[in-house]
C-alpha cells in the first residue's frame, strides 16, 4: 500500500489544525471520505437525483439503478447469498434496533435468554435491555477475561438451550479486541439461538463473509468505512427477514392498503419505509469500490501493524495505561495518562494538531469494568502512518510536561 498516495485522496487531511499538519486519529468514531466518494455523491445530485422505484422517467430510472446497484455492491462486499438480504438503514444503531424490536420481541418470552457481553457499544446493549423488559426474557452477559477478551469456555457456559438471541460486537470500539464470531455463532446455533453481529468496527477493516461466519444478522455503518453519514445496512438471512414484521410504516413499504388493513412488500422493501437514503447508498457503493481497489486484507495488515506499533510506543511511556489485549487487536489504542482527565488530554493533543477521541465511547458498563470513568482513544485507518503515531507520542510528552503534577 502506498499510504501517501492514499492519503492524498482525502481532501480533509490536507490541512493544518492549530498551526500543525492534521493527524486524524479518530476513525473509529467516523472515517474521512476520499474524493471518489465525495464526487459520487455530488454527481448523483447534479445529474441523477429523483425518487426511486416509482418514477418511470429517465431520472427516476437512473436513481433506482444507482440505489439498487449499491445494494448489490453491499451484498457482494459481505458475500450475502441474495441482494434482498440487505436492508438499508441509517446505520448500525438502526439496524440493531430493527432486529431487537422486530425479531427478538416476536420470538422471546419469559424464561428465554438474550446473551451479550459487557464490551458492547450502547447501540448493541440498550436495544436488548428493552427487548428483555418487553418480553420477560433474561439478559445475560458473557464475562470478560482480564485483558478484555472472550473465552470460548465462558461462551459455552453462558449460552444455553434457553437462549434465543446472541449479539456480540465483532471488534470492540474501546479495546480493539477481535472476537471469535464464527466460533460464537456455532455455539449459538448448537443451542438453537440466532447470532447477531455488531459490525460497526469490523466492516471497514476486515474482509467480511457472512456466509462463512454463518451469522444470522450483521449490522454496519457506512461512515466508518469511507462512506457518508446516515447510511448503513442490516444483513439478515432471507428466511428470517421474511418472518419479521416492519417497525416503521408509510409509503414504499406497503403492497396493498385498505381502510382497515394493509399488506407489506417483500423483503427488503418492507423495512425501508419512506423515501430512502438514496445519495447515502450511492456514496456507500463508491466507498466499497474504493476499499476493494485497495484490498481489505491489505488494510487489515496495515492497521494491525499500526496498532502493534502504537501499543508498544505508548506502553513504553511512563504514566500511560493502555487497555485491552497486547495482540489480536484492530487499529486502535485506548489509554489514560496518569490522573489527567481524557478530555484535557485530547484538548492538549488537539493544540498539536492531533485528533483523538475522549470519553466513555458509548460503553459505560465497560468503563466501569475497567474501573475508569473515561479514556482517550487513538484509532487508525488506511491513511495513517507510523509517523502519525510518533506525532501522537510527541504530543503526549508535551501533555505530560503541561500536567506534570498529575502524572502518577
Amino acid at each position: 500500500m502506498n499510504i501517501q498516495a492514499i492519503k492524498e485522496q482525502f481532501p480533509i487531511l490536507q490541512q493544518e489544525v492549530n498551526g500543525h499538519p492534521l493527524v486524524y486519529l479518530d476513525s473509529a468514531a467516523s472515517s474521512q471520505k476520499p474524493r471518489s466518494v465525495i464526487d459520487a455523491i455530488s454527481r448523483y445530485y447534479e445529474t441523477d437525483h429523483s425518487n426511486v422505484h416509482r418514477g418511470v422517467h429517465t431520472l427516476g430510472s437512473r436513481a433506482t439503478e444507482a440505489y439498487e446497484g449499491a445494494r448489490e455492491k453491499v451484498a457482494s462486499f459481505l458475500n450475502a447469498a441474495h441482494p434482498e438480504e440487505i436492508v438499508f438503514t441509517r446505520g448500525t444503531t438502526t439496524a440493531l434496533n430493527l432486529v431487537a424490536s422486530s425479531y427478538a420481541r416476536s420470538v422471546c418470552k419469559e424464561g428465554d435468554e438474550i446473551v451479550i457481553t459487557p464490551m458492547e457499544h450502547h447501540s448493541n446493549l440498550i436495544p436488548w435491555q428493552q427487548a428483555a423488559k418487553a418480553t420477560g426474557a433474561t439478559l445475560k452477559y458473557i464475562p470478560l477475561q482480564p485483558d478484555g477478551s472472550l473465552s470460548l469456555a465462558d461462551v459455552e457456559k453462558t449460552i444455553t438451550p434457553n437462549t434465543k438471541v446472541v449479539s456480540v460486537t465483532y471488534v470492540s470500539n474501546v479495546l480493539g479486541v477481535v472476537n471469535p464470531i464464527k466460533e460464537i455463532t456455532a455455539i449459538a446455533h448448537r443451542n438453537g439461538a440466532v447470532m447477531v453481529v455488531d459490525g460497526a468496527q469490523s466492516t471497514a477493516h476486515l474482509k467480511i463473509d457472512v456466509q462463512d461466519l454463518d451469522c444470522d444478522f450483521y449490522a454496519f455503518s457506512g461512515h466508518k468505512m469511507c462512506g457518508p453519514t446516515g447510511i448503513g445496512a442490516l444483513y439478515g438471512k432471507k428466511s428470517l427477514l421474511e418472518k419479521m414484521e416492519p417497525i416503521e410504516y408509510g409509503g414504499e413499504m406497503i403492497d396493498f392498503v385498505d381502510l382497515y388493513e394493509s399488506t407489506w412488500k417483500d423483503v427488503p422493501y418492507r423495512f425501508e419505509g419512506g423515501t430512502p437514503i438514496i445519495a447515502g447508498a450511492v456514496g456507500l457503493g463508491a466507498a466499497i469500490d474504493f476499499l476493494q481497489q485497495i484490498g481489505l486484507d491489505e488494510i487489515d495488515k496495515h492497521e494491525r501493524r499500526l496498532a502493534a506499533y502504537a501499543y508498544d510506543k505508548l506502553t513504553a511511556m511512563d504514566g500511560i495505561t493502555v487497555y485491552g489485549p497486547s495482540s489480536n487487536r484492530v487499529g486502535l489504542v485506548t489509554f489514560n495518562l496518569g490522573d489527567i482527565h481524557p478530555h484535557d488530554v485530547a484538548t492538549v493533543l488537539d493544540s498539536e494538531g492531533v485528533a483523538v477521541r475522549a470519553g466513555h465511547h458509548c460503553c459505560q458498563p465497560l468503563m466501569r469494568w475497567l474501573n475508569v470513568s473515561a479514556t482517550a482513544r487513538a484509532s487508525f485507518y488506511l491513511y495513517n502512518t507510523e509517523e502519525d503515531i510518533d506525532r501522537l507520542a510527541d504530543a503526549l510528552l508535551k501533555t505530560k510536561e503541561f500536567f506534570g503534577h498529575a502524572i502518577g
